[in-house]
């Protein structure tokens, strides 16, 4: 059974920086691409970022892009994100996820089927 716990969401002001972490159980971690997806209150689920089962390639969204990095730890069955330059969009949960299929790389929430309780991150203006 997929085990994902996500942490390191809290509040942070514009232009501030968090990190986020998720610890992955009950797979092989290293055959998995990994992401990060996000909700904000009234909108869909949306990818943020995602990296591949060796970590060799990764993908963002264009509103991240250059602000956010995704990585990964497979010794430790880890990935993380690294949020700078914050902004007031950025407010959501976070969620960390995985697929279902081997070595891909979905570039699409919609490609995930498995994710975390989430972790709430608010940036204030």
């Amino acid at each position: 059974q997929v085990q994902l716990v996500e942490s390191g969401g809290g509040l942070v002001q514009a232009g501030g920086s968090l990190r986020l972490s998720c610890a992955a159980s009950g797979r092989t971690f290293s055959r998995y691409a990994m992401a990060w997806l996000r909700q904000a209150p009234g909108k869909e689920r949306e990818f943020v970022a995602g990296i591949s089962w060796a970590g060799r390639s990764t993908s963002y969204a264009d509103s991240v892009k250059g602000r956010f990095t995704i990585s990964r730890d497979n010794a430790k069955n880890t990935v993380a994100l690294r949020m700078d330059s914050l902004k007031p969009e950025d407010t959501a949960v976070y969620y960390c996820a995985t697929e279902e299929r081997m070595y891909g790389l979905g570039m699409a929430a919609s490609q995930y089927d498995y994710w975390g309780q989430g972790t709430q991150v608010t940036v204030s203006s």
